[in-house]
């Protein structure tokens, strides 16, 4: 064996050292002779990214209706204040079922978002029937100051207790008659089976009117007028001309005897998931769409007047609309200690 010189010897002994040494300045923090990068306390953590969502929003009416319009408007907001991170997708023409159906749906958080009427809410939360109750508003200014008053927000939070949460209100119109045989006085209602919205009041309003009541879900309105298992049916001008009613019950009569809103709402479980943040940009969202929708309700109602006059329909305008208000005074007298806080609202907004 070669034996090494002292020479030698030492300098391997000083390059190990030195090897040794560099590895222990190189090594990750926390090991060995290593010193912790210095902290910027002042710097603050990067911001968490607020949860997605997908949600749904169901409405019976075809794409084009003002309502779906106000849908669709809502959605876009919300995705905007959102910065893309909530996204609602619209689904109109009934795709996930009618407004009844729907509404349960939307109880148990299956469905998150829908738009229906007043009318079939009654059935889930006793205070919406006073909006079925006949002649309580004189006119569209009449019934938009009550909705944006106190107690017409009370009724938007009162769904609270039949597990939705209502976020505004939409136009839909005043309701009028139209049938298959013309009809040009009160008298003509007489023996008449009337599909109506399934509530109740409406039940007792035919009653009062010497009619019939049919309740049954809108989508099956058409055939029903077609085959003659109904007469008559009641709405609004745009779904009047929408459904296309106006092609097999070309009489209308607008004596306009109800003025339903429509309400915009969530399910309370989809609610209750959200932070302030996320409920605010929502509630938010929601009410900046209703100017949306009402314009557009504006101008559809007046195209839809002038597309089922051309396509045929006979439109007689109801210049006196005592003589209907006595025939259902009954009605009004019958539900008024259910509704009388709500209807004595109603009776100041009008002053």
């Amino acid at each position: 064996m070669k034996i090494l010189s002292t020479k030698t010897t030492t300098l391997l002994l000083g390059t190990t050292v030195s090897i040794s040494l560099l590895l222990s300045g190189c090594g990750s923090s926390g090991s060995a002779g290593s010193s912790p990068a210095p902290v910027d306390k002042n710097t603050a953590a990067p911001k968490a990214e607020g949860k997605k969502y997908t949600f749904r929003l169901a409405d019976t009416h075809p794409d084009n209706y003002p309502t779906v319009l106000g849908d669709k408007k809502f959605a876009e907001l919300v995705s905007q204040k959102s910065n893309g991170r909530i996204k609602i997708d619209v689904f109109p023409n009934s795709q996930l079922g009618e407004e009844k159906a729907v509404i349960e749906q939307v109880q148990l958080g299956a469905i998150e978002f829908t738009r229906v009427s007043t009318g079939p809410l009654a059935e889930f939360n006793k205070a919406y029937g006073v909006f079925s109750l006949p002649y309580i508003f004189d006119n569209d200014t009449h019934e938009w100051k009550f909705l944006e008053s106190d107690k017409g927000k009370e009724l938007l939070d009162s769904l609270e207790a039949s597990r939705l949460k209502g976020l505004a209100y939409y136009e839909s119109g005043a309701r009028s008659f139209y049938s298959k045989k013309p009809v040009k006085t009160i008298d003509d209602l007489k023996g008449l089976k009337i599909r109506v919205i399934q509530n109740k009041i409406n039940i007792d309003l035919m009653e009062a009117l010497g009619a019939n009541a049919s309740p049954m879900a809108y989508g099956e309105v058409f055939s029903a007028l077609q085959t003659g298992v109904i007469d008559a049916a009641e709405n609004n001008y745009p779904s009047y001309f929408t459904s296309n009613h106006y092609q097999v019950a070309k009489n209308l009569i607008l004596d306009k005897h109800q003025r339903v809103p429509e309400v915009l709402m969530i399910s309370k479980a989809s609610w209750d998931k959200l932070n302030d943040e996320d409920k605010k940009i929502i509630k938010d969202a929601a009410q900046e769409s209703v100017k949306t929708e009402r314009d557009e309700w504006n101008k559809f109602e007046k195209d839809s007047e002038a597309k089922v006059k051309a396509g045929g329909a006979t439109v007689i305008e109801v210049t006196d609309v005592k003589p209907w208000q006595d025939k259902v005074k009954p009605v009004i007298d019958k539900y008024r200690p259910d509704y009388k806080d709500v209807l004595d609202a109603i009776d100041k907004a009008r002053k």
